[in-house]
């Protein structure tokens, strides 16, 4: 076996990150979270501006894209897709969350988009959004729960994870245009992901 497989030049205008992939095949017991003064709030009928502010307030620091990257009828159609459940974690401050659960798949659930606003981390309200999502996803006839993550995300995500029950079990490295020099997110996102 070889130890260095060599570098691999990403072009400018480029990110490249590390995919992990994990899983869980059975509910785990919830783990402990503050009762904080959050609610959660299905999005019963499309509303994409609240659901664009959002991403953007929860996924600009990790270079979120997928969703901000999407036609108004192409998330129109996501979202409104009567397998596809999204959330929102309500403060008195407005929306700081987003929990999204994709059932398209036959006995499984991924976790396609989950976070909680800057203000938000290391007061509890991710344990919380996540036991919610546990609870939802497995309150359906699934076999699976399953996310990715990158190294893009928090530093604490993968420990998260792991922590709330998903085992990884795939790894790949991503490499797609950065948001920022493409427009969909604000050219001051991330600001500790240099643009080249």
């Amino acid at each position: 076996m070889n130890l260095n497989e060599g570098y691999y030049p990403v072009a400018p205008g480029m990110l490249a990150n590390v995919q992990t992939f994990l899983e869980m095949r059975a509910k785990p017991a919830p783990r402990d979270a503050p009762q904080g003064p959050w609610k959660l709030e299905r999005l019963q009928h499309p509303d994409l501006p609240r659901y664009r502010a959002v991403v953007h307030r929860v996924g600009d620091e990790y270079l979120w894209a997928s969703r901000l990257a999407m036609s108004d009828s192409e998330l129109e159609g996501f979202l409104a897709h009567p397998q596809i459940e999204a959330y929102l974690l309500v403060t008195d401050n407005g929306d700081e969350g987003v929990l999204e659960l994709d059932f398209r798949a036959a006995d499984a659930c991924e976790l396609s988009l989950f976070g909680v606003a800057v203000p938000l981390l290391g007061t509890g309200a991710g344990r919380w959004l996540m036991n919610h999502g546990i609870a939802i996803a497995w309150s359906h006839p699934i076999e699976r729960f399953w996310l990715h993550t990158c190294t893009l995300d928090h530093p604490n995500a993968l420990a998260f994870y792991q922590r709330s029950g998903f085992r990884p079990f795939r790894r790949e490295i991503e490499i797609y245009g950065d948001p920022r020099v493409l427009g969909i997110t604000h050219k001051d996102a991330a600001p500790r992901v240099p643009i080249l």
